[in-house]
């Protein structure tokens, strides 16, 4: 595996099986065996977070990424994609009927995470460079992003503990930060309050691994687009 600037040694992140299914990727985290050249590429991982989106593709360029159709909810692992200027495409799946389309500048070596963000009627990119640090011994890593665009601003706390992140409104994002490995159940509250808006229980946070966890939904929603929490690995120990 290439060394990529912003994802320290010891780590892998989380590769997914569409990285052979794409001709916008090079191989698979495989150094080439051949004399020629890898080209220069990123690392992206997809997340559809449009809490009212029918079913989407998402294309890179004109090609399409994903294996299945992309749910609210669903996540693309990282691939390889190329690098430079991308034009990044959400479609109505299967269609050719677009919902969002935009431009992105991708750096040789780097990991980041996209999101698709806010109602139908108003879709957003959300782009994030993932700087991902080994965690200290004992410890995870963890990041924290409220994607839900009617929520107020939230806090991220342990039930019963201490609060991790404070005061993000839509599209706010924290840093990976460190937390001890173990099992926890984590709060989404309204900023300053402990009005709980979402939560995750009992997860199990392991050593050496690093996360996001992101607040996805509608506040205003009580059927499936509703306030939700949800967890993803970043990158685990090899």
């Amino acid at each position: 595996m290439k060394n990529f600037k912003n994802i320290q040694k010891g780590l892998m992140v989380k590769i997914s099986a569409v990285c052979m299914l794409s001709v916008v990727l090079s191989s698979c985290l495989k150094d080439h065996s051949s004399d020629t050249p890898a080209p220069p590429v990123a690392l992206l991982t997809v997340t559809q977070a449009s809490p009212d989106q029918p079913g989407l593709d998402f294309s890179i360029n004109g090609t399409r990424i994903n294996a299945y159709v992309l749910n609210f909810g669903s996540n693309i692992d990282y691939f390889r994609a190329y690098t430079g200027k991308r034009t990044f495409t959400f479609s109505k799946s299967g269609t050719t009927t677009t919902v969002i389309s935009d431009t992105a500048t991708l750096k040789q070596n780097v990991a980041y995470s996209l999101f698709l963000v806010n109602k139908a009627a108003t879709p957003q990119l959300l782009l994030l460079t993932d700087t991902i640090s080994q965690p200290t011994t004992g410890n995870a890593g963890l990041r924290f992003v409220n994607l839900s665009p009617d929520a107020p601003a939230v806090d991220l706390a342990v039930k019963d503990g201490s609060v991790l992140v404070t005061n993000k409104g839509f599209k706010g994002f924290s840093t990976f930060q460190p937390i001890a490995g173990k099992t926890y159940s984590f709060e989404i509250r309204k900023a300053g309050t402990t009005t709980v808006l979402a939560s995750l229980n009992n997860v199990n946070i392991s050593s050496g691994f690093v996360y996001s966890i992101y607040l996805r939904g509608l506040a205003a929603a009580t059927d499936a687009t509703k306030l939700t929490a949800d967890l993803i690995i970043n990158a685990h120990p090899y």
